[in-house]
């Protein structure tokens, strides 16, 4: 016997989207939104040259600083007021949830609800500020230390471009917050998203060019065709899966009724994390990047290790690999144990009566899902690494000049997987209320 909600699921068509008046408008309003950051990605920055700048790019587009474009979209390439994109505030994010773990300050606020979620929330902007002024600042004496690149060098410059950039971080950061409270999905995931999506068409076509002019094999094309298809297949099979713990409920009598004891489950996904690993490693992996930036002498000075480190961290490069797997699965199970608290969960199926058949509850029983996380977690952590490498593998094996597939895949699948999860929970949500309201008209009309 299929569930109410099974029922309902089963009779969303478009006549009853056509009807969901609140979801067209959060639909309307999140493509309003990503079409005003698209547009700010072709605003370019006040005193560069376009073309000295598409050339110096066209030198370093391999490694962190592809990989950084590729997230904002192209406006790295194109050095819009976005540039610095969203990964600010996601390293800001990270700063935070780090501090939240080893300061008690900070782990009494996240203690104390919504209230402590500002507050945090607030400390998480103060973040985002600094780090985008400290970016901003590396890329505007980077700018100036290329050939001819900025039109008229010097701290005016250097002050707008700081002005600039941050303001556009910070307005990226506001947007990404309406679009969760009044649009559809997670604002953040999908101003990424719509930069990752906005690359793939000009990548696609640079590659079909690649197999016309014979530079890359046709088989080969083929080749990153099928597997792409494979690895959304494998990223769609990974992102669903879950270990379902049985709780069991005994009978219980409540005033003079007697309940019968029931079951259920507690399900464990075995992707805790989401795309968070890969988005955090990367935005981590900036950082060397940035700090080069700011060497503006020939790369045997002081500082010409900072030129060596940024040449490590190129595609297909063992440090680069080797830093961002160890990073990703950090990431996997740090994040994981933010989100999902064992001893939490057995204290709260403790007070309800519940428990796992075998286990007794209690401390017995947080050791026991904490167990069973640890274990699908490290399968969860080999999945995501091994998805976000394909591409460097791709790239020294093929030489394929983009990302097809892997990190991009993951964010661009896992992105839209939630975001139709939150529409059909909308379609819900309103044909809830057509029930409710078409049972009350009866009710009357009785």
């Amino acid at each position: 016997m299929a569930s109410a909600a099974e029922q309902l699921a089963s009779n969303l068509n478009f006549s009853a989207f056509a009807k969901a008046e609140e979801l067209k408008k959060r639909i309307w309003f999140t493509l309003g939104a990503l079409l005003v950051y698209r547009f700010g990605t072709y605003i370019p920055l006040p005193g560069i040259n376009p073309d000295a700048l598409a050339q110096a790019f066209g030198n370093v587009q391999t490694g962190i600083v592809g990989l950084f474009n590729m997230f904002s979209g192209g406006a790295v390439e194109r050095m819009a007021i976005f540039a610095l994109g969203i990964m600010p505030y996601i390293s800001a994010s990270i700063i935070i949830q780090l501090m939240t773990s080893v300061v008690p300050s900070l782990e009494q606020l996240k203690k104390e609800g919504e209230q402590g979620r500002k507050k945090i929330n607030q400390y998480t902007r103060f973040g985002t500020v600094i780090l985008a002024t400290f970016q901003a600042y590396g890329i505007s004496v980077g700018l100036e230390a290329g050939a001819n690149i900025v039109i008229d060098p010097g701290w005016f410059f250097r002050i707008a471009t700081v002005l600039t950039l941050v303001g556009g971080t910070m307005f990226l950061m506001w947007l990404g917050e309406q679009i969760t409270s009044r649009g559809i999905g997670n604002g953040i995931s999908l101003i990424i998203f719509a930069g990752i999506v906005a690359g793939l068409p000009s990548a696609i076509a640079s590659t079909l060019e690649l197999g016309r002019q014979g530079a890359l094999a046709t088989p080969i094309i083929l080749a990153v065709v099928i597997l792409s298809v494979l690895v959304i297949g494998v990223i769609v099979f990974m992102e669903r899966a879950q270990r379902r713990l049985l709780i069991q409920y005994p009978r219980r009598q409540q005033g003079n009724k007697m309940f019968e004891g029931n079951t259920s489950f507690l399900p464990l996904k075995l992707n805790t994390a989401g795309v968070i690993p890969p988005i955090f490693a990367s935005s981590l992996l900036l950082v060397p990047a940035t700090v080069a930036s700011f060497q503006t002498g020939d790369s045997t000075g002081a500082m010409g290790w900072l030129t060596t480190v940024t040449a490590l961290l190129g595609h297909g490069q063992p440090a680069y690999m080797a830093l961002y797997a160890a990073l990703i699965i950090f990431f996997c199970f740090f994040y994981t144990a933010i989100v999902f608290n064992p001893t939490e969960t057995a204290d709260n199926l403790k007070k309800h009566g519940g428990f796992i058949p075998g286990i007794r509850p209690g401390e017995r029983t947080a050791q026991y899902i904490d167990h069973v996380l640890t274990r699908i977690t490290v399968v969860g952590a080999i999945y995501i690494t091994l998805i976000c490498l394909l591409p460097e593998f791709l790239i020294s094996a093929t030489g394929v000049p983009f990302y097809f597939g892997g990190t991009s895949l993951l964010i661009v699948v896992s992105v839209t997987m939630d975001t139709v999860s939150q529409i059909q929970g909308h379609l819900l949500a309103h044909q809830y209320e057509g029930l409710v309201k078409k049972t009350k008209l009866r009710g009357k009309r009785r």
